[in-house]
């Protein structure tokens, strides 16, 4: 009698899951990637070379080639938005777009295995994987919202999210060629410092008590990956999308145009004899933590403010705070990262300015 095995027709549903992630990944890379390029990567390349042929990167977002913005109006906060917009907007699309397949692409089991436990790995990997995004923390929120829905521990979405803009390589070129070394160097110091220690711990702070193994907020659940089906990943991303911007859009556009039209208020052009004293430093640390630019465009109003009798200490506050957090973008984010941990940021922030303020004016002054 002769025993013939049956033919092998399906495979394991495991292995059809793990080819699907392969699928997925891939797209979340490539995807990513061109995103990347066109928004960051390639113009960053041609924004290095205007800075190291020309020392600037143009007038200054907050007060253009004057000493100081104009005073607060309908249309002072219109045209703060309208330039602001003009320069994220294509950031801000990519984020959504990368936040969305954050959520439909990265299987979920993957990302709580690397970026949900409360160790300090996952803070140092969301930390690496900040630096090739280089966004604003506006332009990074949806990616940090998507990041928490997908059970990423809030001390690593944090770090991602300020590792953005502080320890953004293209900005340290810039900040080489139009600035100086000098700034290049605290900038860094104080960048890593923000992002590898003192967001854990403040995390560590504002977690305490919580669960250790469910970080994200009620009701944000997403489920694990499922086998590659496009048009229902299609769906899934489109919706995913569509609820990034809906969610995140109408209160940062707001919170812009108060900005915009208050930022008289917030930079204002002192006296000689203040210019470089710790109230200016305290004064344009917190301007600095809550107010709204754009990637890089902290070079420019530094440059600019500086070149109108503003102290080398408020300047270096400035060079830590503007780009680390501001309103707007911790509104976004705060329901998801918590209240608690995002006061704590903001806090963070702007003591940690305050003495990066201290040391440049010894060091810069």
């Amino acid at each position: 009698m002769a025993f013939t095995s049956a033919p092998m027709t399906n495979a394991s549903p495991s292995a059809g899951r793990n080819g699907s992630s392969v699928v997925k990944a891939a797209i979340f890379v490539i995807v990513t990637c061109a995103l990347l390029y066109y928004v960051k990567w390639n113009p960053y390349y041609h924004k290095a070379w205007t800075a190291l042929l020309k020392h600037t990167l143009g007038a200054s977002i907050v007060t253009g080639a004057a000493a100081t913005a104009p005073e607060p109006s309908w249309h002072t906060a219109l045209s703060y938005a309208i330039t602001y917009f003009k320069a994220v907007w294509q950031a801000l699309v990519a984020g959504i777009v990368i936040g969305a397949m954050v959520q439909t692409l990265i299987p979920q089991d993957w990302l709580i295995r690397h970026l949900g436990t409360r160790g300090y790995r996952s803070v140092v990997l969301a930390g690496l994987c900040s630096l090739p995004t280089m966004m604003c923390t506006c332009c990074a929120a949806p990616i940090v919202v998507s990041l928490r829905r997908q059970r990423a521990s809030v001390a690593a979405a944090a770090a991602f999210w300020i590792g953005n803009t502080v320890l953004n390589p293209a900005v340290l070129v810039f900040m080489t060629f139009v600035l100086s070394w000098k700034y290049t160097v605290l900038r860094a110091a104080f960048g890593l410092l923000l992002v590898f220690v003192v967001t854990p711990l403040v995390a560590r702070w504002a977690m305490r008590g919580a669960p250790t193994a469910q970080e994200a907020p009620i009701g944000d659940h997403v489920a694990a990956a499922s086998p590659m089906r496009p048009s229902r990943f299609l769906r899934n991303w489109l919706l995913q999308a569509l609820r990034l911007a809906i969610t995140l859009i109408p209160v940062y556009v707001v919170t812009v145009l108060v900005l915009g039209a208050v930022r008289a208020w917030l930079f204002p052009v002192l006296p000689a004899g203040l210019a470089n004293s710790l109230w200016a430093v305290i004064l344009f640390a917190i301007a600095g933590t809550v107010f709204v630019i754009p990637t890089a465009a902290e070079i420019p109003v530094i440059q600019t403010l500086t070149a109108f009798g503003l102290g080398a200490g408020p300047a270096a506050a400035l060079l830590l705070t503007l780009p680390s957090l501001s309103l707007p973008s911790a509104l976004m984010v705060g329901r998801s990262l918590g209240w608690r941990m995002v006061a704590g940021l903001l806090g963070a922030v702007a003591v940690l300015g305050v003495m990066a303020g201290c040391v440049g004016w010894a060091w810069l002054g």
